[in-house]
């Protein structure tokens, strides 16, 4: 027999009906906290100058404050852009594999020029305050729209002083190398870039590799990773709270999820109510939780669910209820610091030609897509191989419960006596030894769990595509269940036609997929590659490099772009040791081969 176990986490939570941080109630929960590490992130981007038409880049890094080694503690990230009024523009999840993740963000024209925060933390590290977010400075430009701050960035004739950060750069060329073998190249020319690891197994570790068209508006340059391991060497290595302290929890085995159920008469919070979640879609997602004494219940979502709808169900139907979906409470961003710039005003013609070759670019991007990999890590339950019944194969009946007596032999309805009837899936005697029984299944039409089997005998079953049944014992919120039937419509809208009693149906953010980003070549059969514009800025992305050898060779091909292009290197080796490093190429439209 096997049995599939269901937990839910136990601190107590002070919820309000958007809203919640979580109250340390015993000393027991307080030793816990206060062992657990502390975290820090780091961001290497694209930024800071970002135009309206372009992407911000970002790889993340997510570290253990006490081991300065990649964390193995949350397992989301998030990233967020603030404006001067202190709003945030987007915030991004992430999923954290081994301390790492990446993303970007397209800068649309509706986002206004103006100076800008990017944050880069987790909720674990939200207790540390502002001061323990990884936060640098973005400028973004927009020239499509007039707006009153865009005359007070461009305010002056001074020039930053970037010698003390070139320095930092050269300093690391001793761990890790970058070596070209000439320093200029022509339009659409490949480029071989070697880089070498000097130091053996003390080099090896995670790097963050872009070329990128040298930025013409002098501003402050991103922060490298030695800055960053400086700036951050006074981070909080744990978190101090009292009894009775509110605190952020980490969010160790997925997205917390977490909400009240009430009774929808007396608004008394209820205790021990049953819960279920299920997320639909395939690669279905389904939870069970209980109550506690103030009425909250919790999940933890793991990655993999692609839907982004969540239908939370309390398992009772003698009694109205009434469920909240609680939410993460922000940070105050009231304290947050923006750069004073000194920028040149005299910027019009580099404004106006970045912007024609923005358009140019985004036109033709069809021809150039970044690919999203597939996740298949769902957290589905299956019991061996499923049994699969595709309808079109058999002859169509009317209902599903005929559909169920006509072709699909091994489950059917049976009679509840005193309850409503129920689906029984057969038991395989031969491979599963237990007792015979008469538990129901676990049924679900298109992810969504249907409580009450009786209310769906009459569902059209011209709309199923296929049936699927999982056999063997499995346990859900204390319950036992034999087996599980899955059912798959043909639209996949089930949700849409539902009537859910005691449910909420939800959306759902989910977290920024994982993408391949596309790479132009110019030495492969395509003809037609030579009539689309090229205008690549960012000429090679690579958001997680792994260095575990003594040479890796990097290919890349220039744009159409002309000027002066810089490959920069930021990262961390397996001990936690920051290293930085870069050098700088020309593209020459008339250069002879």
């Amino acid at each position: 027999m096997k049995i599939t176990s269901f937990w839910f986490l136990c601190l107590v939570v002070m919820c309000g009906s958007t809203q919640a941080q979580y109250v340390v109630k015993s000393s027991g929960e307080l030793e816990s906290l206060i062992k657990l590490p502390q975290e820090k992130t780091y961001l290497d981007h694209t930024g800071p100058v970002v135009f309206s038409g372009e992407y911000l880049n970002y790889a993340f890094y997510c570290f253990n404050v006490q081991s300065n080694k990649l964390s193995e503690i949350s397992k989301i990230g998030y990233v967020s852009l603030i404006n001067e009024s202190k709003e945030m523009v987007f915030e991004h999840k992430l999923n954290i594999e081994n301390g790492l993740a990446h993303g970007d963000f397209f800068l649309t024209t509706n986002i206004p020029t103006g100076k800008y925060k990017l944050l880069a933390y987790t909720n674990w590290m939200k207790n540390g305050g502002l001061q323990q977010l990884y936060k640098d400075d973005i400028i973004i430009i927009n020239p499509y729209i007039s707006n009153p701050s865009f005359s007070s960035i461009f305010s002056n004739d001074k020039k930053l002083n970037n010698s003390k950060n070139d320095l930092i750069y050269k300093l690391d060329s001793s761990v890790i190398s970058l070596k070209l073998p000439k320093e200029s190249y022509g339009p659409r020319e490949k480029v071989t870039l070697s880089i070498k690891n000097y130091k053996g197994l003390l080099g090896r570790g995670t790097y963050t590799i872009k070329v990128i068209k040298k930025n013409e508006i002098a501003t402050k340059p991103v922060l490298s990773a030695i800055e960053y391991a400086t700036q951050f060497s006074t981070a909080k290595n744990q978190v101090q709270p009292k009894i009775e302290n509110y605190v952020f929890l980490p969010e160790q085995r997925g997205e917390l999820f977490f909400g009240s159920i009430s009774d929808s008469v007396t608004g008394i919070a209820i205790e021990d109510a049953p819960v279920l979640l299920s997320i639909p879609g395939e690669g279905f997602l389904f939870q069970f939780s209980k109550t506690d004494e103030d009425g909250l219940f919790f999940f933890y979502l793991k990655k993999g669910y692609n839907k982004g709808k969540a239908v939370i169900q309390v398992d009772e139907k003698f009694r109205s209820y009434t469920i909240n979906k609680g939410k993460i409470k922000n940070l105050d961003f009231d304290n947050l610091n923006f750069q004073e710039l000194n920028a040149s005003k005299n910027y019009e013609n580099i404004i106006k030609e970045r912007s024609i070759q923005n358009q140019l670019e985004n036109l033709f991007f069809e021809a150039k897509p970044d690919s999203i990999l597939s996740d298949d890590n769902y957290e589905t339950y299956y019991l061996g191989k499923p049994e699969v019944f595709y309808l079109d194969e058999y002859t169509r009946f009317p209902t599903f419960e005929e559909t169920l007596l006509e072709v699909i032999k091994f489950a059917g309805y049976r009679e509840g006596g005193s309850r409503s009837d129920y689906i029984k899936i057969t038991q395989d005697v031969k491979i599963y030894k237990e007792a015979l029984d008469n538990l129901p299944a676990i049924v679900l039409i298109d992810g969504v769990f249907i409580l009450e089997h009786e209310k769906i005998k009459k569902f059209d079953a011209s709309r199923i595509d296929k049936i699927s049944l999982f056999r063997g014992q499995l346990s859900l919120g204390g319950k036992i269940y034999h087996g599980i039937l899955s059912i798959d419509t043909l639209d996949e809208n089930f949700l849409e036609y539902y009537n859910i009693k005691n449910g909420l149906v939800t959306d759902l953010v989910k977290p920024f997929p994982v993408k391949n980003y596309y790479k132009q070549k110019y030495d492969g059969d395509n003809p037609n590659i030579s009539r689309i514009p090229d205008y690549r800025r960012l000429l090679f992305w690579q958001p997680h490099l792994k260095i575990n050898s003594e040479i890796i060779d990097l290919e890349f091909f220039t744009s159409d772009i002309e000027g002066e292009f810089e490959i920069s290197l930021n990262g961390f080796t397996t001990y936690g040791k920051p290293i930085s490093n870069k050098i700088s190429f020309e593209v020459l439209k008339d250069l002879s081969h």
